[in-house]
Formats: structure tokens, sequence, C-alpha cells
């Protein structure tokens, strides 16, 4: 460019001059003088060109979005919910009488049932509700038959506790890691409480008996309205007196029982929920 500008002026000069060229004593005419702009106006023409090719197109202007969502929002886990649930339950119970024990005897069995809740989220990441079950319970165990002699059953006859049914109401806090929410939940407790010997295998309901439950878990929401968890529950159901003339009773020949039987249950399970959103 320096170079270009040199000759430019060069030439403006000579074109300028008063008709004389230099080293000479003729004068210029005036067709060198045209020749002389022409070559100038060239040169200008050559250079611009030159100086444009190098500056960079610029493309055309982005396009915003229409709309725009962020990556992951924070989901409301505020709401209703209904469910289904259903895991595993196992515990211990034992029979006493007059001081003599079985011991503790192992129980188990699976439940399934129904869930009902309601959610509040509106303190930050803190999730606080009620929640509500009520499941189907195949839960049992028996004693040694041995043991069950000792309370003054007869010879090979087992003493047996079951429960058909569970159902707990309960208080949860959690605090949510957007759609990951990890909760507390204690409350009580109410379930089927069934007792006799086997054999002959006849049972009598001395409940429902009330208890208290208490736990914690972990619970996912895939979508805004579908949530799943796996939670565990602690059960006590403490401790029941057997009614005189009942089937656990009448291990005493005398027909009089100070006999008592209790059982406590720890309950894993899974639950599927559908959340009604405000």
């Amino acid at each position: 460019m320096k170079r270009l500008s040199g000759n430019i002026r060069k030439a403006l000069n000579f074109a300028a001059s008063s008709g004389y060229a230099p080293g000479f004593g003729a004068p210029v005419s005036v067709g060198v003088k045209r020749i002389a702009v022409v070559a100038i106006a060239l040169s200008l023409m050559t250079a611009t060109r030159a100086m444009a090719a190098d500056v960079p197109v610029p493309g055309p202007a982005p396009i915003p979005p229409t709309n725009y969502y962020p990556a992951d929002a924070p989901l409301n886990w505020g709401g209703f919910y209904l469910g289904v649930n259903g895991g595993y339950g196992f515990g211990s119970s034992h029979w006493t009488n007059a001081g003599v024990s079985t011991g503790n005897f192992a129980t188990n069995g699976a439940l399934v049932g129904g869930t009902a809740g309601l959610n509040y989220g509106g303190f930050g990441g803190f999730v606080f509700g009620v929640e509500g079950d009520l499941d189907w319970s195949a839960l049992k165990g028996s004693s040694s038959t041995a043991a069950c002699a000792g309370l003054g059953a007869a010879a090979g006859v087992a003493c047996e506790t079951k429960s058909g049914w569970l159902s707990t109401a309960r208080g949860r806090v959690g605090y949510a890691f957007n759609r990951f929410l990890v909760f507390a939940t204690a409350g009580a407790a109410i379930a089927d409480f069934r007792v006799g010997l086997n054999p002959p295998s006849n049972f009598v309901s001395v409940g429902p008996q009330v208890g208290w439950t208490a736990g914690g878990g972990i619970e996912v929401a895939f979508t805004e309205n579908w949530t799943a968890k796996i939670e565990y529950l602690y059960v006590g159901l403490g401790t029941i007196s057997c009614p005189a003339g009942t089937i656990c009773s009448l291990v005493n020949p005398a027909g009089v029982s100070s006999e008592s039987v209790s059982l406590n249950e720890n309950v894993v399970r899974a639950g599927l929920n559908y959340k009604f959103s405000w």
C-alpha cells in the first residue's frame, strides 16, 4: 500500500506540473496528461478492489428461537397424588404366659396395596406432606413346637402369629434436589393381628392393633406427574393380651390367660404415584 501511494502521489505531481517533463526541455502534451490521470484512476480502482477482497463478508444474522425453555426446569412437587405400592415385610413375634416365653420367632410375607397423599413444596427445596396407605399382607410366622409346649400347648403344636392387612397414616418431610426427593416419615399404624395354634390352624383376631411407624426413602419424578419411590418403614404394633376363651388362651388348661403376643415389622416397598399438580 505504501508503494502504491507513492506512485499515485508522483503521478499526480506529474499531471499537475507546468507542462514540462523533468529532465526534458519540451512541454508535455495534453494527451500525456490525460493518460496519467487515467492511470491514476485505474490504480485507485485496483487498490480499492484489493482492499475489499481482504475484508470478510458478514454472514446472515442469527435467528433467535421462537420459544426458550430451560434445560431442566425446577419441578413442582406440590399436589395430590394416588398410587400403588408393593413390597415385603419381615419382623418378629413372641408369646408369653406366666413368665414363660417362646422367645422371638421370625415373621415375614408380601404386601401390596394403594397409596394416597398430599405434598406442599412452597419452602425452597423443602417438601412437606401427608400420606396414607392400606395394604393386604401375608405376614406370618410360627414358634417351635417345643417353645409353644413350654407355654402349656399340646405336644407337636406351634404358636403362630399372622397379619392380614396393614394401614399407616404418616407425615412426610423431605428435601428435593429437583427431580429427586429424599424424605423421612413417621406416624400411626394399624394392623390386623391374629393368633392361633398350628395344628389345627385355627386363628382368632385379637386386633386390629394400633401402633406406630417411622422410616424414610427416596422418590424420583420421571415426568411432571409420574413419580416412583422406594421406602423403608419400621412398624411397632406392641403387645396384646389374649382374651380368655380364645385360641391363644386355650394353651392354659384352666382357660384363664395371662398370655400376651407381640408383633413388630420391617417393611421395604416400592411405589408408583400419579400426581395432580396445582
